[in-house]
């Protein structure tokens, strides 16, 4: 009976070794559950577009301020295909360990979840770091359309249903789904031209092709800079710096509109909140640089920098507004 008491009694003590032992291993990476030792090797930053426009811009100007809080490189890794979907499904799929990055945006983590039946990943499968900026959509429209401002549209719309077209980069793009919170909002009819892209929609609404278009503000500001298009709105809250003269859509009547692009820092879900904290603070010193902040605001992007929960909060009503946006175009792209 004895050697069966101490055989259970070392049974036991070997359990409690083992459990001990697991516990410990699953604290530790833990000088990384603690943020302690991270990061402990170049840290790759994933844009899900390819290189070139908006989003690849602001995400090497973000790699090269958080290289500088962080001690450790930060790497650009483009990663194109599928509005987004390829390159964020793959952060959504890395270990969490605060090696692996987002550069998260109104497309890939909010729109598309209304465009595709079938998508790779969901928004739990992100730990939401900081908004870094946003930036609205502007209405345009040639010099010589007949309506030269926001109210005399509206009203040539109303008047004319059908007869006037819009132009956007694309089926489902952010200013597609803009003009159509506009079209139910000031309950006009126009009809969509979508385009592979914003140039070759820039250049037909220059070219009096299509009559009106909604893109994003830092692409369409030079031509409006250069007299080629005119801005007749812009879609957010505010005017815009950039154009200090064009009225808000929300300022003309409709009060609480905003259609606007922006640019967020993502990690995988499950990464460690000290490692969250540690890029929270890290993005908002980048985002504080003066230089950093200069390039963003000089083509109308407004700098944020709030906190993980501001910023998830915010993307989960962006996913609410587009998706609604989204099913009453009836837009898909599978």
């Amino acid at each position: 009976m004895k050697n069966h008491a101490t055989s259970r009694a070392g049974r036991r003590q070997a359990l409690l070794a083992m459990t001990a032992f697991a516990a410990l291993a699953a604290l530790g990476g833990p000088a990384c559950a603690q943020g302690g030792d991270w990061p402990s090797r170049p840290v790759k930053l994933v844009v899900p577009f390819p290189p070139g426009g908006s989003t690849d811009a602001v995400g090497r100007m973000l790699a090269a301020g958080l290289s500088k809080e962080l001690g450790q490189t930060v790497i650009v890794e483009n990663k194109g295909g599928a509005n987004g979907n390829i390159g964020s499904d793959a952060v959504a799929k890395a270990e969490p360990d605060g090696h692996t990055l987002l550069l998260s945006g109104v497309g890939s983590n909010a729109i598309n979840y209304a465009l595709y039946q079938s998508m790779p990943y969901r928004d739990a499968d992100f730990s939401h770091i900081s908004l870094l900026a946003t930036g609205p959509n502007v209405l345009v429209a040639n010099p010589e359309f007949p309506a030269r401002t926001f109210a005399e549209l509206i009203k040539l719309a109303r008047e004319n249903p059908g007869k006037y077209t819009h132009a956007s980069s694309g089926n489902g793009s952010s200013g597609h789904l803009a003009m159509e919170m506009l079209k139910q909002a000031a309950k006009i009819d126009l009809m969509h031209v979508p385009y592979k892209g914003g140039a070759a929609a820039i250049t037909d609404t220059i070219a009096g092709r299509v009559s009106v278009l909604f893109l994003n503000q830092d692409n369409l500001l030079p031509q409006v800079q250069a007299g080629k298009l005119r801005a007749l709105a812009v879609a957010s809250a505010k005017r815009n710096p950039a154009y200090p003269d064009t009225p808000t859509i929300a300022e003309s009547g409709y009060p609480g509109f905003a259609a606007e692009s922006w640019f967020g820092l993502s990690a995988p879900a499950r990464t460690p909140p000290a490692v969250i904290e540690r890029l929270h603070q890290a993005t908002v010193k980048a985002l504080a640089d003066p230089a950093t902040r200069q390039k963003l605001e000089s083509v109308g992007f407004v700098v944020v920098g709030n906190d993980p929960k501001a910023f998830s909060a915010f993307v989960g009503n962006e996913i609410a507004k587009w998706g609604a946006a989204a099913k009453a175009s009836g837009a898909r792209m599978d």
